[in-house]
């Protein structure tokens, strides 16, 4: 029987779920995949890590089936076609070892998965601005301006392939807000649940 067990966390620009993420994988002692996943789903297909990475930030669903250039290989792929080759990764990954999955719609990629914990983590708009001035090293305005283009992206990407609502509570098995409880506490509550759930 497979034991190993997945936390997928979503999340809202600067709500600190990357953060999150990591001290919770940490706590575990199982991996962490967040910008991860990109590099090793370029190394198992062997496709340049750019076309992840383009279709990650570029992706937009009134140009579903746009393609991707692959320029080492001077290939074109579909947005789709780049999504599946990550999902597969996912789920190699999802039966080879315990891990937590930041993104990229991992709750619906795995949704078959019989130990999954699929959290949405969202903050104040206020820290949020606060924490993607720091890390960005923007204005007040430029990151909230930021937020609001990231969100909308990963919104979109979400609700096109998962046919769900991103950070809607019926899309999800715990919603929290990290502003409540900051970060380590936060983190402490998931570890938590994920005891609970997972029997660890």
């Amino acid at each position: 029987m497979n034991h190993k067990y997945v936390v997928t966390i979503g999340r809202s620009l600067g709500s600190g779920g990357r953060i999150i993420g990591e001290q919770l994988a940490k706590q575990l002692g199982i991996s962490f995949y967040d910008k991860e996943l990109i590099l090793r789903a370029s190394k198992e297909t062997g496709l340049a890590r750019s076309c992840f990475e383009q279709a990650d930030e570029d992706f937009n669903p009134m140009l579903s089936g746009g393609l991707f250039q692959n320029f080492f290989q001077d290939v074109s792929f579909s947005s789709e076609t780049l999504f599946r080759l990550q999902s597969d990764v996912m789920q190699d990954i999802a039966k080879q070892e315990s891990a937590v999955i930041v993104g990229r719609c991992a709750d619906y990629v795995l949704r078959t998965h019989p130990l999954c914990l699929n959290v949405f983590v969202t903050a104040h708009l206020d820290d949020r601005i606060r924490r993607v001035m720091e890390y960005r090293a923007v204005s007040a305005d430029k990151a909230r301006a930021l937020i609001e283009k990231v969100d909308k992206k990963r919104a979109s990407f979400y609700n096109y392939f998962s046919n769900k609502q991103w950070g809607s509570a019926h899309s999800y098995d715990l919603c929290i807000n990290s502003s409540v409880l900051g970060i380590e506490k936060t983190t402490e509550l998931i570890l938590t649940v994920a005891k609970e759930k997972f029997l660890i």
